[in-house]
């Protein structure tokens, strides 16, 4: 089902008034909550990739989903026209930082060719049914050289097997008293339905963006922050965890860090 109106149609038109972006230079949440640790400093990474690779001036940024969470740097993002697009109203009318806020669904929400020198998609795609169809309208909107961001949880992880096959209740449970987000599951707010489509998983995501016209120019695979919250947080429930990820480990083939419950990939168009 779509939800393509932009709030256009309202008293207080959303999509057609600019949202305002921050005036003092202060990061939408995003790095900063991140603990130390392999997810903070893969962020860090992708923040001098973006930083490197975009084109000198203003730049058109299209965020796919999105609330009051920002994934840019600094020095992006106030050079930058952001659009966002999300399903949720709530989300949209939490962002603050966005030019444009549109409510639509991301499956069938499309741009012109050609319109953005980066799309970001940011703990997003594991949350919609029909992932080839985002994936082809990123393809579309972006430009020549244009980057695409993707951050998303691994399904082939320990955090990521539990959550595929457990209930949505036990997810709002955990963040509620685990995690300590004592608003999770109310309307706006994380922790989102998850459907983790085949795409999802990096490997796949990678074979199609090979058949897209997209180069992989960023990959890395990294232990999800929720462990180290954990750790401070609940230190003998992660200290289990922590053994029992190890045994896992130790029985899988190959490299394998269980562990590794996030991933970061940035792709870049090669042809328009």
């Amino acid at each position: 089902m779509t939800k393509t109106f932009a709030f256009d149609t309202l008293d207080a038109p959303l999509a057609a008034m600019p949202t305002q972006a921050p005036a003092a230079p202060v990061h939408p949440e995003s790095l900063l909550a991140l603990p130390p640790g392999e997810a903070r400093q893969s962020l860090l990474t992708v923040h001098s990739i973006l930083e490197a690779r975009l084109p000198a001036g203003p730049l058109s940024i299209y965020e796919a989903g999105g609330g009051s969470t920002s994934y840019l740097p600094l020095g992006v993002l106030h050079r930058a026209h952001v659009t966002v697009v999300d399903i949720d109203e709530d989300q949209v009318r939490n962002n603050n930082y966005a030019q444009q806020a549109i409510l639509g669904d991301l499956q069938t929400y499309r741009f012109a060719p050609g319109s953005f020198d980066l799309i970001i998609c940011y703990n997003v795609i594991e949350h919609v049914p029909d992932v080839e169809s985002v994936l082809s309208g990123f393809c579309t909107a972006l430009k020549r050289d244009g980057l695409l961001l993707i951050g998303a949880p691994n399904p082939d992880s320990l955090s990521g097997v539990i959550t595929k096959y457990s209930p949505h209740w036990f997810h709002v449970w955990f963040y509620r008293h685990i995690r300590g987000e004592k608003k999770a599951g109310l309307p706006g707010e994380a922790p989102f339905p998850t459907h983790f489509h085949p795409l999802v998983t990096p490997a796949n995501l990678e074979a199609f963006a090979g058949r897209h016209g997209l180069q992989v120019i960023y990959r890395k695979k990294y232990e999800s922050p929720r462990y180290p919250e954990m750790r401070r947080r609940k230190p003998m429930l992660a200290a289990l965890i922590d053994i029992a990820a190890g045994m896992v480990n130790a029985i899988l083939p190959g490299r394998v860090d269980v562990r590794h419950g996030d991933y970061h990939v940035i792709l870049r168009k090669l042809e328009q």
